[in-house]
């Protein structure tokens, strides 16, 4: 699907928990076992992890969050916590997402409430939520209404790779999927092993340079997970240092002459509707460039590698597979 890459810049913006600190959340202790008059040990299954409600837990923004009670209908406004609530089997708990929503395919069966930066609370009340959950580029005079009107809203900010998984966990907890959530971020953590030891054979001298270009003239430096995307392939990113989402002068890039180029698919200009790979493959001058000579320059599915849910493992590994192809398979 076509992007324009000025809607593009601030959904990358807005998928940057750091702030997973404490949970409130009290642990169930398992329930002491009995004597029995058999003579032969049975084995019994572990208690599974259950949230304690009320539940205070605290979100990105520093502020405390209470649930009175499992939540039973959540809105999503962010497509990586709609990712992240389907993955952990709360199909039936999700009654509306952003427009922008569209994995799983369910995803784009549910009620739309809006953009995300600037979702309709007629919307969104109109699904009766008992939980909104939304990235830290939501307009806070929307989470304030919400709040104002007994909504708990819990907004997120993953910007590491860590955030992530501590998301992931900190949603388990939320929802009561603690478990699930475990499971998840087991087999995010299994992804990056297989890449890692994939790479770490790459001496320091020889790691790739790698330009991340997601919207025209912008990419991206450290303190975001699509930097450290790179460099857990074994890359090096020609903008490291920098910081954050920012636009990058051609002459820096021609300088650093980059031996892999990774762009968006699908990214159009919203002026000229030319597609990102045309804007890149036409630029003067770089056709001397190391990436273009050589043909190392790879489109990456945007919302594998842009939204921080349960599939940005599987982002990495496209990654790394566009930079070292005889190494991760």
């Amino acid at each position: 699907m076509k992007r324009a890459w000025k809607l593009l810049i601030p959904l990358l913006l807005a998928a940057s928990l750091v702030g997973c600190g404490g949970n409130g959340n009290t642990q169930t202790a398992p329930a002491p076992q009995t004597e029995t008059p058999q003579t032969a040990p049975q084995e019994t299954a572990a208690p599974a992890k259950q949230s304690v409600y009320p539940l205070t837990v605290t979100d990105a923004t520093g502020k405390e969050v209470t649930l009175a009670k499992e939540p039973q209908r959540i809105v999503s406004t962010s497509p990586a916590e709609t990712e992240i609530l389907f993955a952990l089997g709360l199909n039936d708990r999700i009654v509306g997402v952003s427009d922008f929503d569209d994995y799983p395919a369910e995803a784009s069966t549910k009620p739309k409430v809006g953009g995300v930066v600037n979702p309709s609370e007629e919307a969104i009340l109109a699904q009766t939520p008992d939980l909104v959950i939304g990235g830290i580029s939501m307009e806070k005079p929307v989470s304030d209404k919400l709040k104002s009107l007994g909504v708990p809203v819990f907004v997120t900010h993953p910007q590491k790779m860590d955030d992530i998984l501590n998301n992931i966990l900190m949603m388990g907890v939320i929802t009561n999927r603690q478990e699930q959530a475990e499971k998840v971020v087991a087999a995010m953590k299994q992804d990056i092993a297989r890449v890692q030891e994939a790479v770490k054979g790459v001496k320091p001298e020889d790691k790739k340079r790698v330009y991340l270009e997601f919207a025209p003239g912008w990419t991206v430096g450290k303190g975001e997970f699509l930097d450290e995307l790179v460099t857990l392939a074994g890359g090096t990113n020609i903008a490291a240092d920098t910081e954050g989402w920012h636009p990058i002068s051609e002459e820096k890039i021609l300088k650093s002459d980059p031996d892999v180029i990774l762009y968006a698919k699908g990214v159009t200009d919203d002026k000229t509707g030319v597609k990102l790979e045309d804007i890149i493959a036409k630029r003067n001058g770089w056709d001397t460039m190391k990436a273009i000579r050589e043909s190392q320059v790879f489109g990456m599915e945007q919302n594998l590698l842009a939204r921080p849910g349960p599939r940005i493992t599987q982002g990495l590994i496209e990654v790394a597979k566009a930079i070292y192809p005889d190494l991760v398979i």
